[in-house]
């Protein structure tokens, strides 16, 4: 039976999918028919919208898609990953390595967790959660948005496999691991094409160290919307991350904006792919070369759930980030200052999604 709760309460809205654990997935399963009032985002921030600077571009136009298959024999592999982090911020790879299997267990490991009851999701909340490692939440930061987000998440922050075993969920711990660490072999190589072309020559462990010292996955989780024109799933951000590795299902919905233009473009699911893009670590230690951009995701429409599982490749939260050594060498004058990069982060999660704002935290002047 259906709790009862006044949809036109926002008290009571909150109470119910916030502070009992429900998330959005309770109120979609609910029935409900329209949406309730805090979930309604503003005109601009609506990617169906048609407003200045937000038109949404040609559906056949996309990021690049680079097939890693001849990678060892084919320098323009390397090449094509470069240009699309300074073009674009933004690639799908195919042939990477990471079996299928592997991305098929880790989405149905997601709808296993999100299709626990309420009380057992909410024992991972920031409330009660046993660690600041594991956290189970809604939208992004709601008490900082005027308007939330249709979405639930899981967020596991890596520390170790035993810390992992122990306190990640047991219905999805084995299959976000085993993402990872199938992941981290396609993760060393993209970072060492991306800093051969920064003059960096070697990835000792020092420099490991300050660009994938640390890796968080998110289990996202999009409901049935009844308006889905009317929210988001996600709102406009660039990642605080140096790299983040994205699984998309089959029904996809990430939009990215296009550098050239600023219009909004589409990102459509290619089967077996894993969408790359440059976070904010990776700009500020290129001096901005590699470009983090903006994304966000539409809503589910009316009649299937959606997720997606990024993994999040960051500095150690006790690195100094800052344009590196070698870029600095070569003569280029420094757009970023050196910041510690759990105070970057601080910055990042105490507030809503706003765009690339955060990243103006580390410009000088």
């Amino acid at each position: 039976m259906a709790p009862a709760i006044s949809l036109s309460n926002s008290l009571d809205v909150t109470n119910f999918v916030v502070h009992e654990g429900n998330g959005v997935k309770g109120l979609a399963e609910m029935n409900i028919k329209t949406l309730p009032d805090q979930y309604i985002q503003p005109l601009q921030e609506r990617t169906v919208s048609m407003t200045t600077n937000n038109i949404v571009a040609d559906e056949d136009e996309s990021i690049p898609v680079i097939d890693m298959a001849d990678w060892d024999h084919n320098p323009k592999v390397a090449e094509s990953i470069c240009d699309a982090a300074e073009k674009w911020g933004f690639f799908q790879i195919v042939n990477h390595s990471v079996p299928i299997q592997v991305l098929e267990d880790v989405k149905g490991a997601t709808h296993r967790f999100f299709a626990l009851k309420a009380e057992e999701k909410r024992q991972y909340s920031k409330e009660v959660s046993p660690t600041n490692n594991v956290r189970y939440g809604t939208s992004f930061s709601p008490q900082a948005e005027n308007a939330l987000e249709w979405k639930d998440y899981l967020s596991l922050f890596y520390v170790s496999d035993d810390e992992a075993t122990a306190s990640w969920p047991s219905v999805c711990k084995d299959q976000a691991l085993e993402f990872m660490k199938k992941s981290e072999f396609v993760i060393k190589r993209l970072l060492e094409a991306l800093m051969k072309r920064l003059n960096v020559k070697d990835m000792d462990e020092t420099k490991e160290l300050l660009l994938m010292g640390s890796k968080r996955i998110n289990l996202n989780y999009y409901p049935i919307c009844p308006n889905p024109e009317l929210t988001v799933g996600v709102g406009r951000h660039s990642d605080v991350s140096t790299l983040t590795v994205l699984l998309q299902d089959d029904i996809g919905g990430l939009y990215v904006r296009k550098i050239a233009d600023d219009s909004w473009i589409h990102v459509p699911p290619v089967a077996g792919s894993l969408v790359i893009n440059i976070g904010d670590a990776l700009q500020i230690m290129s001096n901005g070369r590699y470009k983090s951009i903006e994304h966000r995701r539409v809503t589910a429409n009316g009649s299937k759930n959606r997720v997606s599982i990024p993994i999040f490749v960051n500095p150690r939260p006790s690195e100094v980030i800052g344009p590196l050594p070698e870029v600095i060498e070569r003569g280029e004058k420094p757009v970023y200052r050196q910041v510690l990069y759990s105070d970057y982060v601080k910055y990042f999660f105490k507030k809503a999604h706003d765009g690339k704002d955060t990243v103006q935290f580390a410009k000088i002047g």
